[in-house]
C-alpha cells in the first residue's frame, strides 16, 4: 500500500510536533516536511509535492487561505485539508472555496484526523463532526445569532475579517482583486445577514466574537 505524503503547516511548535508524532504512528502516512510559515509552506509543497497538507488557516504572516490558494494555483494535484480553533462554517466554507477538500477543528480527535486525512487523499471532501454536529445544533434551536453567523459566506467571513484589521473598502477590494463596488456589495450583504445597522455596530459585534473572525 502507498503511504499518504504529509506536509504539515502549524506555526505552534508543540502542536506541530505532536502531529507529526503520532502520524508517523499510522503506517499509511509519511511525514515528508514541517513548517510554521505560509511562505515557506509554498516553497515546501513545490519542492516536496506531498499528497496532503494539513494546513493551520491562522497563520501569521500569509494566512492558511491564502497559502492554500497560491499553492493549488502551482500545484492543483495537491490536496490541503484546514485545521483550526475556529469551529464557524463560515472558515471551512472560505477553505473549500479557495480549493480545500477538508476543515477538522483542533478539538477534534486523533481517529478523525486520520479519517479526515485518508478521505482528502482520496479526493473526497470532509468536514470534521464537530462543525457538522454544531450546524444541526443551530437548526433545531434555530439560535438567531449563530444561524446569522453560519449563514456568511467564506468570502464575507474574510471581508469581516479585514475590516476588523481596519482595513478600508479599497485596502480589501484591492486584497482581492474585486471592485469596491463589490466590497461594498459585501458589506451590505453582512450586515443585512447579520441585522445589523452599520459599520460601528459591525465592529462592536466583531470584538464580542473573538477568535471567530480573526485573518
Amino acid at each position: 500500500m502507498q503511504q499518504i505524503k504529509i506536509l504539515i503547516v502549524e506555526d505552534h511548535t508543540l502542536v506541530r510536533e505532536g502531529w507529526s508524532f503520532f502520524l508517523k504512528l499510522n503506517p499509511r502516512l509519511l511525514v515528508v516536511g514541517e513548517t510554521g510559515s505560509g511562505e515557506e509552506a509554498i516553497i515546501l509543497a513545490r519542492q516536496l509535492n506531498p499528497d496532503v497538507i494539513i494546513m493551520d488557516i491562522n497563520l501569521p504572516g500569509i494566512n492558511g487561505l491564502e497559502a492554500t490558494e497560491k499553492i493549488l494555483a502551482i500545484s492543483p494535484q495537491i490536496k490541503i485539508l484546514g485545521v483550526s480553533m475556529n469551529n464557524q462554517s463560515g472558515y471551512a466554507k472560505a477553505l473549500i472555496q479557495k480549493g480545500g477538500m477538508g476543515y477538522v477543528t483542533k478539538n477534534s480527535p486523533q481517529e478523525e484526523l486520520y479519517h479526515a486525512i485518508i478521505e482528502v487523499a482520496s479526493g473526497k471532501k470532509y468536514v470534521c463532526n464537530e462543525i457538522k454536529d454544531l450546524l444541526s445544533e443551530q437548526m433545531i434551536s434555530n439560535n438567531s445569532s449563530g444561524s446569522s453567523i453560519n449563514s456568511l459566506s467564506g468570502r464575507e467571513m474574510e471581508v469581516i475579517a479585514y475590516i476588523k484589521a481596519g482595513k478600508s473598502s479599497k485596502e480589501i477590494a484591492e486584497l482581492f482583486g474585486l471592485s469596491i463596488k463589490t466590497v461594498e456589495a459585501h458589506r451590505y450583504n453582512i450586515l443585512k445577514k447579520l441585522n445589523l445597522k452599520n459599520t460601528a455596530a459591525l465592529i462592536n459585534f466583531v470584538n464580542t466574537q473573538q477568535p471567530i473572525f480573526n485573518i
